[in-house]
């Protein structure tokens, strides 16, 4: 079948999330102690060199051993996200620093400050034709979705991202770039880490938006070794007859390609949960109207165990794990779901314990970029703190040196 077959990796360690800190912070002492003992300019962007040439290095390779070990963690979003960053920094520091190399005598270390405050600024600005590029493609398919699917605020997500993302990127370039005589001294620095912070601000949710959309993108490319005992269909509402819509269908079609191709391959024939409970405008639960989708397949009860009780796709998969331990308490588990819904729902299923790799519908061009948008929306509400982390040692290196640039 198409796709990278991903194979379950349960004993290897992934790699820890905050090692970019421990990095930094170590990378601060030293930069510290270059000021304090007026060390040549040359000599400390030769260290920031060295720093992000580290940094970039253990992303890479974080990124790589996370996607090996587990596809799903919300870790991978930093990793891939914030590689282009610092990947983009140590591109432009390198630049910046071939005329320190020549003259280091003519520069200090305020320089290098001063070129590291602006640095979230500087990359916004060589991203803005990537971001004008990626608001014009979500503008674009959203116009094509709303042709087909009507006018609703959920179908017009993409369009105000695309609004937000290139209105707010000028406005923070422009004031960045702005020098005006006119401030005051006195109030020079308030709007210089005013700017900073914001720009800092916007420099992370453009980084998660990007890790978010590639994560999204890479995981529908996964298929499950042919293997598997079960495999989970999760629901997504039916039509008011009780029969599934397009979209469902789409899901039980994957699960039924998948379960025939094993079949061919390994002569095992998986066992489908079908999951989904009753919306309170819907005739029947989702996972009835699956089964019996299922059985005019030509499926039997017995390959068929219903889970409907469940109301999200977390549920989706605590109580489909409840299902399968009864049976099988050891088994190996594939899940079916529409392409941008994959990344999330493996998510789901390693938090509840379950070690299942899923498999994506291909969906329309058009709707595809919208969903993910709305998935990147629900992922920005999960783990708050390592966000809270993230973000906040951003905020803190960003005062800290708008407070050294000025002093």
């Amino acid at each position: 079948m198409a796709g990278r077959i991903f194979r379950q990796r349960a004993d290897a360690k992934e790699p820890s999330l905050y090692t970019v800190q421990i990095i930094t912070l170590i990378w601060a002492v030293v930069f510290g102690i270059l000021i304090y003992k007026n060390a040549r300019a040359d000599v400390i962007s030769g260290s920031l060199i060295v720093y992000l040439a580290i940094v970039v290095a253990q992303q890479c390779y974080a990124a790589f051993r996370q996607a090996r070990t587990n596809p799903y963690s919300y870790n991978i979003i930093y990793y891939r996200g914030f590689f282009l960053f610092f990947l983009t920094l140590l591109i432009l520091t390198i630049q910046y620093c071939r005329a320190i190399f020549q003259i280091p005598e003519a520069f200090s270390a305020r320089d290098i400050i001063w070129f590291l405050t602006d640095s979230a600024v500087t990359y916004l600005f060589w991203s803005i034709l990537a971001v004008v590029a990626f608001s014009v493609w979500l503008c674009v398919s959203n116009i094509c979705l709303i042709r087909h699917e009507g006018k609703r605020l959920v179908n017009v997500l993409g369009i105000l991202l695309a609004f937000a993302m290139s209105g707010g990127l000028l406005l923070l370039v422009y004031f960045g770039a702005m020098h005006p005589g006119w401030i005051p001294e006195k109030y020079r620095f308030v709007l210089n880490l005013i700017i900073n912070l914001c720009s800092v601000m916007y420099l992370y949710l453009q980084c998660m938006l990007i890790g978010a959309f590639l994560a999204v993108f890479l995981a529908a490319r996964l298929v499950p070794e042919p293997d598997r005992d079960f495999i989970i269909i999760l629901g997504c509402g039916i039509r008011k007859d009780g029969t599934p819509t397009p979209l469902l269908r789409g899901r039980i079609d994957r699960a039924v390609a998948f379960s025939n191709s094993q079949k061919e391959t390994t002569g095992q024939m998986p066992v489908f949960i079908t999951s989904g409970g009753q919306g309170t405008d819907e005739k029947i639960s989702e996972s009835a109207s699956m089964k019996a989708y299922l059985l005019e397949k030509g499926f039997s009860g017995e390959q068929i165990i219903e889970e409907n009780q469940s109301e999200n796709t977390y549920q989706n998969m605590l109580f489909s794990k409840k299902k399968i331990q009864e049976v099988r308490p050891e088994a190996k588990v594939a899940f079916s779901t529409t392409n941008y819904h994959v990344f999330r729902s493996g998510l789901y299923a390693r938090r509840v314990g379950m070690q299942a790799v899923g498999m994506g519908q291909r969906t329309r061009w058009w709707f595809w970029p919208n969903a993910t948008v709305r998935e990147f929306v629900g992922l920005l509400t999960e783990d708050k703190r390592k966000q809270a982390a993230i973000l906040g040692s951003f905020v803190v290196i960003c005062v800290v040196m708008t407070v050294l640039s000025f002093h």
